[in-house]
């Protein structure tokens, strides 16, 4: 029996980017939301897992909703009205804080924990949002096609919420499997989906490996070695047959040629803007855009492949996700005691002893993430499944784009990119064009009154790989609350609002024209390959074959 009842019009559980965006697109919109969060932030991959945003090319231009655009704008002015900027970096309108290779706006994740609260704050003033952190789902209860409450621990304390309509924006579709909504776990067979780097036989334990990311300050001359962990030895000497070396190493697999490369922490110069080493990658505060008798280090966000947890997936049949976390985290300490000790330096000696974690910028006491990075999750059985040949240009006529979706309610880019598998299976990394994300992949087939709103959108195993990223995440969760405000208004459901062409184009118009959401992108962009793009993001040839575990 639960301590507490709580009811609301809307009930969005996890508040990652998805959840945040659908919530606040709610509230704009009149309605009444209850937001859950596992951990005390809200943001997600961009916060608690610490990662900075991975963006496309256009991400900079007019074709972006204008929603994610003010969260971005505002971390810009964060740092203006609050860090000792340089006068230089200060006028710069697309203020880079970190200049790290990934993006273009690379910062530290309380800046995004700050602006995401700026944002919600008159709702919740208003009542219209309320906020529940540290909020686990344990139980969903379901009336025939309906979803009719959650049920949340809060360190032992359960909450039983009840709402007209629920949004599942958790990391791994938790509440799909708590209510018993049909979904897909793992990856898809070639048989089932027609996609030609699909696997051979289905297999829900062929999971995209996860990251316990942290941020590193350097302080030469210091020494800021952390406790060597119980699996170090493990890490150091075992080499997965799809990997060329222990992933204690600075080598790694290149995407472009599937052969072992090495790259190294420091290459060049730490003030240059940009540099090809591990260090400027995810570089999230360069010391060059401060006043350096404030601010005199860079931070860089380990976001390595070497780091990549691929052992055993979280959830899955015969799974143990607790220690399946454990090892992730061993896996990342083991990394940085490498660094700082046995590492080959630029200087021709060992270690980096200057390296340093930082708990104060993770929130938490061992300096961190607040959370792992997930890249896959469960995946609703949807109305529509988007598929490889839908948006890959390997699959794609030349020159005709990704597939147009008349039902289309937000835009998005990134190429279909994963990771190394808990099944073995090696880098996927194909070219994508520009792709719209289709109503009907927000739709379950049967239950009526439950959306997603993170990574659990009807994708495949594949194509979850180009819809898992920043921006996109956001822009479905603009177009969950979207839909979840105009069911709400007009005593509607999902379903019947995709069943109607009057009713989706009414869905749509509130997107373009109410919240400044595009729906689909202008015809020379659509047809545009990344590598054709003014500022293009990286492209990576297709691989010839998935590479199994011997």
């Amino acid at each position: 029996m639960s301590d507490r009842e709580l009811s609301a019009s809307l009930l969005v559980v996890g508040g990652g980017l998805g959840g945040v965006a659908a919530a606040l697109t709610a509230a704009k919109l009149g309605h009444q939301v209850v937001l859950t969060e596992e951990t005390s932030w809200l943001g997600g991959q961009l916060t608690s897992q610490a990662v900075p945003s991975d963006e496309h090319p256009w991400i900079e231009s007019r074709h972006i909703s204008s929603g994610y655009r003010e969260l971005r704008t505002r971390i810009r002015d964060y740092y203006r009205r609050n860090y000792p900027l340089t006068p230089a970096a200060a006028a710069e309108p697309k203020l880079n804080p970190g200049l790290g290779n990934v993006s273009r706006l690379c910062h530290e994740p309380r800046v995004g924990v700050a602006v995401i609260d700026e944002l919600l704050a008159p709702y919740i003033s208003a009542g219209r949002i309320i906020v529940l952190y540290h909020h686990v789902p344990i139980a969903a209860t379901t009336d025939g096609d309906h979803v009719t409450s959650v049920t949340l621990d809060n360190n032992g304390n359960l909450v039983t919420v009840t709402a007209q309509l629920i949004v599942d924006a958790t990391e791994l579709g938790d509440l799909l499997e708590l209510a018993g909504v049909e979904h897909v776990l793992g990856a898809e067979a070639q048989s089932e989906t027609g996609e030609q780097f699909a696997a051979g036989t289905a297999d829900p334990m062929d999971q995209q490996a996860i990251t316990w990311c942290f941020p590193l300050e350097y302080r030469p001359g210091e020494d800021h070695t952390v406790d060597r962990p119980a699996s170090y030895t493990h890490w150091k000497t075992h080499v997965d047959p799809f990997w060329p070396n222990p992933q204690l190493s600075w080598r790694k697999i290149d995407i472009r040629t599937m052969e072992g490369r090495e790259n190294r922490i420091f290459e060049v110069d730490l003030d240059l803007p940009y540099a090809a080493d591990l260090w400027h990658f995810r570089r999230i505060r360069a010391r060059s855009q401060f006043d350096r008798s404030v601010i005199d280090t860079d931070i860089s966000l380990v976001n390595w492949p070497n780091v990549d947890y691929w052992e055993s997936p979280l959830i899955g049949p015969g799974t143990d996700k607790e220690r399946a976390l454990e090892r992730c985290r061993e896996l990342s300490l083991s990394y940085l005691h490498w660094m700082q000790t046995e590492a080959p330096n630029h200087e021709g000696g060992q270690g980096y002893p200057g390296l340093k974690l930082r708990p104060d910028l993770t929130g938490t006491a061992d300096g961190l993430a607040m959370a792992p990075y997930i890249r896959e999750s469960r995946r609703i059985r949807a109305r529509k499944t988007i598929l490889e040949q839908h948006v890959a240009v390997v699959d794609r006529p030349e020159g005709q784009g990704a597939e147009f979706f008349p039902d289309g309610v937000g835009v998005g880019h990134y190429n279909i990119d994963l990771h190394p598998s808990t099944a073995g299976v090696n880098y996927v990394n194909l070219e994508v064009y520009p792709f719209q994300i289709p109503l009907g992949a927000l739709i379950p087939q049967r239950v009526r009154n439950l959306l997603p709103a993170n990574k659990n959108i009807g994708t495949t195993h594949l194509t979850n790989g180009c819809y898992r990223l920043h921006p996109v995440e956001w822009s479905i969760g603009e177009a969950v609350g979207a839909l979840a405000a105009q069911c709400l208004s007009t005593n509607s459901e999902p379903h019947a609002v995709a069943d109607a062409a009057q009713q989706t184009e009414d869905l749509q118009r509130t997107l373009t024209g109410t919240l400044g959401v595009p729906v689909k992108w202008p015809d020379d962009i659509a047809r545009t390959r990344p590598s054709q793009a003014s500022n293009p993001t990286p492209v990576h040839a297709a691989p010839e074959r998935r590479v199994k575990a011997g």
